[in-house]
């Protein structure tokens, strides 16, 4: 969390006043409020506040009609619920690698499309945009959905629209570590009336009984807990008047340091997808091998992301072993639609990826720091540099 203060703890009070903290037949609208201005603030004609990102890409799947028999392509670098959401609604997660801007190589991506492949999930990891130009072509051309994970890029963009809006749907999650936090929560939005409808129902098993239900043109069916609270909805719509500035703050900041290090001759930023949408958290910086790459996060205070191993697929357990359920019968592995789908994961069925985390220093970004500290950890990491020979 990047910043909270007064404001939310007293939009936190205005709903326990209230005493109508659920947001089902209550005057105080604070999460249909935030769900109104967040379609506003991404450009898209519907959002649905949810209980988390995971819950958010599962919805958006089921918005998406993606279920037993499909196949949906996700990299092989994210944090796991971005598989384990395929799972969630029946479907297959097939991995694919990243390229050198660390989100899903939209080659790969093309070669691993069959026509058991219904939807992809490219993942805007660490704020960094994928390249959708080329994702949204291919998948128009194969007639595969796109679904946009943008839970580590709150707010960001690609070439002026706001990640998460670019697909046919789009994800995020309002954890402690996102741009803006309600300590939970995650949303989704999406300007296709069917898969707003198909999400709502899947977010709220007590749907049939919602005053929305009139409204619904989708036969209503049976689908999880999703729900929010109000106090999450207040807190949210106070965290995202913050959320410019925020993006404002970190971006000068990353720009700063980029400016003052990039030239250096043992010093390779990161290629970027949109330098300029980038959410500012984090300077990525790329080396020619591991060794390197050690020693410099070591002098900088820095981390391989191949050592987060939450993100990396090869960690994935669960997903590897496809303990895909609590039980036998509810495991989408051994459903017999998902005969014959790709399932046969290793640890090392993504070379390229591992190699790239493996060379690959992350510095984040600090909203806090001053000028004279930002202007030592330039110093920092020039200084690293000079060390590497």
């Amino acid at each position: 969390m990047h910043r909270i203060g007064e404001e939310e703890i007293e939009a936190v009070a205005r709903v326990i006043r209230s005493k109508n903290l659920f947001r089902v037949n209550t005057g105080n609208k604070e999460t249909e409020n935030f769900e109104k201005e967040w379609a506003q603030k991404c450009g898209t004609k519907y959002s649905l506040c949810v209980s988390g990102g995971t819950g958010a890409l599962a919805c958006a799947l089921a918005g998406l009609e993606i279920g037993p028999g499909d196949e949906v392509i996700v990299p092989g670098y994210t944090f796991m619920a971005t598989a384990t959401a395929v799972l969630m609604v029946g479907a297959i997660p097939v991995i694919a690698e990243i390229d050198d801007t660390m989100t899903l190589d939209p080659d790969d991506f093309e070669r691993k499309i069959t026509g058991d492949v219904k939807a992809v999930i490219p993942v805007h990891i660490m704020g960094f945009p994928c390249n959708m130009d080329k994702i949204n072509t291919i998948a128009a051309k194969n007639g595969v959905k796109v679904l946009e994970d943008a839970c580590q890029a709150v707010g960001g963009s690609y070439k002026g629209k706001r990640l998460g809006s670019i697909g046919h749907a789009g994800a995020y999650s309002f954890n402690y570590y996102k741009n803006i936090s309600a300590g939970e929560g995650g949303g989704v939005v999406t300007d296709d009336r069917k898969v707003y409808e198909r999400a709502l129902l899947y977010h709220d098993a007590g749907a049939t009984f919602r005053p929305f239900i009139s409204e619904i043109q989708e036969t209503p069916f049976i689908g999880s807990q999703f729900r929010v609270s109000e106090i999450t909805g207040a807190i949210l719509r106070v965290q995202l008047q913050r959320l410019d500035g925020i993006l404002a703050d970190l971006r000068s900041l990353k720009a700063f340091l980029a400016e003052k290090v990039q030239g250096h001759k043992n010093i390779t930023l990161t290629r970027s997808n949109d330098p300029r949408g980038d959410c500012g958290t984090t300077l990525s910086f790329t080396f020619p091998n591991e060794e390197k790459a050690r020693a410099f996060a070591k002098d900088v205070s820095g981390s391989l992301p191949i050592d987060s191993g939450k993100h990396v697929y090869s960690n994935w357990d669960p997903v590897l072993n496809k303990k895909g359920g609590h039980h036998m019968d509810m495991n989408p592995f051994y459903f017999k639609q998902n005969s014959g789908l790709r399932s046969n994961y290793t640890k090392d069925m993504c070379p390229v990826t591992l190699d790239i985390l493996k060379r690959t220093v992350y510095v984040s970004i600090n909203i806090q720091w001053t000028q004279e500290e930002l202007q030592t950890k330039a110093n920092q990491i020039l200084a690293a540099a000079d060390r590497l020979g």
